[in-house]
């Protein structure tokens, strides 16, 4: 066993006492089946509206009459990645088929956790590369194992408001790339009557974008995080320009809001917020690319929901395959989720004319598009985003020096590093 692993046994020792005082290790409240019984347990993180999209896309699977039926088990986000290596750990009632986020994937392997799909593929031919969007599919092979399998990609894009963009900026899209020239530009002509030329929301996506535009990366070797460079002091200055400049909402105001009510150009934000934009019915709005430095290298920041099987000596050869089968199923039945403003990873999904017509596809539509979409995989992704969400907002807004911000950042990720190697 890896020291990494035990490291994990010891954290998690605690947490198991606690939850085990709210029976979070019984069947009845944790969801989780014996190896005996005829169904599968399904942990995901899909606790908002796009839950009731995953469960009618199980509810129809189950319908199917498979051998083992689906067990829907969605808690929230933080919750979920606290209770799972707990469960790993104490080798009872772990799910057989898990969610996660792409970005936890290398470490949940460097900790040894995660059971290969390689030795299950056999019997199933048509999960393979070619039939998956390449962002979604490359992210679950590690050292030449089969960790993952993709449901989805979701990409931070940008909004715009089809009637201003005619007013204030009305080629800019003719390439279906905005740049943050032609952003400030829109805002030149816009400032006059109020409207901002674009909402600053999300900061995390935002500032990762931008940084891998202008060639950077959260890491050089897979191992340390680079976080204090030029290219990230460019990003965030970048950004700030846009600020001391006011072309964007103040900070505290929710640019949201202001993109609804008809106030801003433009408004980056995530495939999946475009049902809140729906329910404005006076809001004639588009989508396309996230902003771009330069047209000539275009980067739309990109995750993935992703299933994997975590160890289990409760999960049997015969359940196992069961889960292969409604991963199969999903597939070639993802449509409900690209209603709820996803991009199923599975491009018999996205070659459904139904989904041909929806917003988002325009991401998965052909390879050229598909290059664009950036997944940051460093095995350490969550502590380099839980610092770059302390400082990003912050050096936009002019809170915090943008160098001092970079080497508290850089700094404190390798001090976790550290902490985690022990």
């Amino acid at each position: 066993m890896k020291k990494k692993m035990l490291r994990i046994f010891s954290i998690s020792l605690i947490l198991a006492l606690a939850l085990a005082l709210v029976g979070c290790n019984s069947d009845s409240t944790s969801g989780s089946s014996s190896k005996d019984k005829k169904e599968l347990v399904f942990w995901n993180v899909f606790t908002g509206p796009d839950g009731k999209n995953m469960q009618q896309i199980i509810d129809n699977y189950n319908k199917t009459n498979p051998e083992f039926k689906v067990k829907n088990i969605s808690m929230k986000e933080g919750d979920m990645y606290t209770k799972i290596p707990t469960v790993v750990n104490s080798g009872k009632n772990i799910p057989d088929v898990t969610i996660v986020h792409a970005e936890r994937i290398k470490q949940y392997v460097d900790n040894e956790m995660l059971t290969p799909y390689d030795n299950y593929l056999s019997n199933f031919a048509d999960i393979k590369e070619g039939n998956y969007v390449k962002a979604g599919w490359d992210i679950g092979n590690i050292d030449g194992k089969r960790y993952s399998l993709p449901l989805d990609v979701h990409s931070f894009v940008m909004y715009y408001n089809k009637d201003l963009v005619e007013k204030y900026a009305p080629n800019a899209l003719d390439d279906n790339v905005v740049t943050f020239d032609e952003i400030k530009a829109a805002g030149d002509l816009s400032r006059k009557d109020k409207i901002d030329a674009m909402g600053l929301t999300w900061m995390r996506p935002t500032f990762l974008s931008i940084y891998a535009q202008l060639g950077g990366d959260i890491t050089s070797d897979g191992q340390a995080p680079t976080l204090d460079t030029p290219e990230a002091a460019e990003a965030l200055e970048l950004l700030k320009s846009l600020v001391d400049g006011k072309y964007t909402n103040k900070d505290g105001q929710d640019p949201g809001q202001t993109f609804k009510s008809g106030k801003s150009i433009f408004f980056p934000e995530g495939i999946w917020m475009q049902n809140g934009l729906n329910e404005v019915k006076t809001l004639n709005w588009g989508m396309t690319n996230f902003p771009q430095v330069s047209a000539d290298k275009v980067v739309n920041w990109t995750s993935s929901h992703q299933f994997v099987m975590f160890n289990s000596k409760e999960r049997t050869d015969e359940k196992t395959e069961g889960v292969i089968k409604f991963l199969d199923y999903l597939r070639q039945n993802s449509i409900p989720w690209a209603e709820a403003g996803q991009n199923p990873a599975s491009l018999a999904n996205v070659d459904d004319a139904k989904v041909q017509e929806l917003p988002q596809t325009f991401l998965v539509k052909d390879e050229k598009q598909m290059a664009t979409l950036k997944i940051f995989d460093y095995k350490y992704n969550g502590f380099v985003v839980d610092a770059i969400d302390k400082i990003a907002g912050d050096a936009a807004f002019g809170k915090v020096k943008i160098p001092e911000a970079l080497k508290k950042a850089q700094k404190e990720v390798e001090d976790k590093i550290a902490q985690n190697e022990k």
